[in-house]
């Protein structure tokens, strides 16, 4: 018998020690996080703490009806990872009192950000194996004074970290973008020959720590059919084919441009590992076509499958494709799918850079 309680404490141990960011208190971040903890497919392969503030997730438990139970830590040390135990390193700020749930709030943009700060630290320092960050609104974190455009730009602020990329991933899918939270008329300015062959380099790393040794690249033109020699547009000519052939040079399997019209489906199809988009939109809707699925009689999603992953960072960062959903928070009826996936990306990315 004790021989046997050694083993499972050393396999328990093995597993990968995962901080989930609760985001926005005001939004489904603790739901998801919660549901997501207490289901099988993640209590069997991590070790999840919640890093937020275990009075948003003891109401999270309360609304969801869940047999689950808050466990407030002051340090990961602290954590006891039993069923039914929902770990949080409460961070002890969220006035319950005053937190509408569904509305924009300095005050939670404030904690949103803390969150993240804390995970970044942790997984910095090595208490953690990777971050998992819940959605955050970016009204609430610029009217708590942090100007940042998203998730992304934090991570790369806060890590030092000068050549990175935005990754989304759902049924083989896969998606890494040149330019993400511009507008688009700055996001086609931005396309530059150096930024390109970053991104490329930075899609066929992350492929090859996913075990594709020789991933396939395929990289998005601009332009409406890919410029048609200039026609349309020449930055295809002045910048992305000189960049892909940039990576060709180093031995990177790269083709392009291909016509953004025909670029996603081939990828689905399997003729690329991963595609290149040049801009937020244009990787977003294929990705959201393929994971997102909306009941055409409510009008409610039924599936918003999807991962986010920030490539180029020296720690591990995931995330649910979706945002705070101020229409479902506090309801209970938030879908964890998401947040599953982002878990078991982070897991399987751990396990690699761990072993």
């Amino acid at each position: 018998m004790n021989t046997e309680i050694k083993s499972t404490t050393a396999t328990e141990k093995r597993m990968p020690l995962i901080g989930i960011t609760m985001g926005d208190p005001a939004g489904i971040g603790a739901e998801i996080a919660v549901k997501a903890m207490l289901c099988p497919e993640v209590e069997g392969i991590c070790r999840p703490v919640i890093i937020g503030d275990a009075n948003a997730v003891a109401d999270a438990i309360r609304f969801t009806g869940l047999k689950g139970r808050e466990k407030s830590i002051s340090k990961i040390s602290e954590a006891a990872f039993e069923p039914g135990t929902v770990n949080v390193l409460d961070l002890k700020n969220v006035d319950m009192g005053g937190l509408i749930y569904g509305k924009v709030q300095p005050s939670a943009g404030r904690a949103a950000f803390e969150y993240i700060k804390r995970g970044i630290e942790l997984a910095l320092e090595g208490s953690i194996d990777a971050v998992v960050t819940g959605p955050i609104h970016k009204e609430a974190l610029n009217q708590a004074g942090y100007d940042y455009s998203g998730h992304t730009e934090i991570f790369a602020d806060l890590t030092d970290t000068s050549d990175y990329a935005m990754m989304l991933v759902d049924q083989g899918m896969r998606v890494v973008h040149v330019t993400t939270h511009v507008s688009l008329r700055k996001a086609c300015d931005l396309v530059k020959r150096n930024r390109v062959l970053t991104v490329i380099r930075l899609a066929h790393d992350a492929m090859q720590a996913l075990g594709i040794e020789t991933p396939r690249i395929g990289v998005a033109g601009l332009n409406p059919h890919s410029g048609e020699h200039g026609l349309f547009g020449d930055e295809e000519i002045r910048q992305i084919i000189p960049a892909i052939k940039d990576a060709q040079a180093l031995g990177i399997i790269a083709e392009g441009p291909v016509p953004p019209d025909t670029l996603f489906a081939k990828t689905r199809s399997g003729q690329y590992d991963i595609a290149i988009a040049m801009y937020h939109d244009q990787g977003h809707i294929p990705l959201k076509t393929v994971g997102f699925t909306c009941d055409p009689e409510t009008g409610k999603w039924s599936s918003v499958s999807g991962v986010n992953v920030t490539l180029g960072l020296p720690i591990i960062r995931t995330s649910v494709d979706h945002g705070v959903a101020f229409g479902k928070a506090g309801k209970g009826i938030a879908n964890p799918e998401s947040m599953v996936q982002a878990i078991q990306m982070a897991v399987e990315l751990a396990k690699k850079r761990i072993h």
